[in-house]
């Protein structure tokens, strides 16, 4: 009698294992199966959702890596003309970088942020002087600077920094012009008609 009861023990426990051992594989199968779908279902939203792949987002930073670099270039190429145009240092990057901004600062009436510009560039030991006459200079080209125009106020901010003196083309082009007839209907002047030769004197008659 108790080997019967090892026996019907033994069966048991093998059964129960040989249970728990399908309920586990049921259970690996059901996860995977929901695993994969749940996969496809992540990766079906993310393609109508339009997010970028990452190759994507790395052609979307190359221009904004590219317009960086030639800003950079602009700016540079905008320092070494002014050294060459400028004997002092008004031409100096930082007086350059500092003045140009308390320049077009002034223009967008932002005067408190100019000021602390303009206190810096003092401390850079750049003359005061400059950053006046650049001001004045653009003051003479207001109706050329345009907003949607592209660096319309920097290229005009650059051009007075390198020359205080320059003047608008226009006015320039009007200046080296000559007047203008006052009448519409005035003609060119004419010549002035040549005098007529005089008569030679006829012969007295012969006698």
């Amino acid at each position: 009698m108790p080997a019967a009861s090892g026996y019907i023990g033994e069966f048991m426990r093998q059964r129960v294992f040989e249970l728990r051992n399908a309920v586990l594989r049921q259970f690996a199968a059901t996860l995977a199966v929901s695993s994969l779908i749940l996969l496809v279902g992540i990766a079906g939203v993310s393609a109508q959702s339009g997010t970028p792949a990452p190759d994507q987002g790395k052609a979307a930073a190359q221009p904004a890596d590219a317009a960086a670099k030639d800003a950079n270039q602009k700016r540079t190429d905008e320092f070494a003309e002014a050294a060459r145009a400028i004997n002092g240092p008004a031409g100096n990057p930082e007086c350059v970088w500092l003045g140009r901004r308390a320049v077009q600062l002034m223009y967008r009436d932002d005067l408190d942020t100019a000021f602390r510009h303009i206190d810096l560039y003092d401390r850079f030991g750049c003359p005061g002087g400059h950053i006046q006459a650049a001001f004045r200079c653009l003051t003479r080209f207001l109706t050329q600077i345009d907003d949607k125009v592209p660096n319309s106020l920097n290229n005009l901010t650059q051009a007075c920094w390198i020359n205080p003196a320059a003047q608008p083309q226009q006015t320039a082009t009007a200046a080296s012009q000559p007047p203008s007839p006052t009448t519409g209907n005035s003609q060119p002047p004419q010549p002035a008609a040549s005098p007529a030769p005089a008569a030679s004197p006829t012969p007295a008659p012969q006698k």
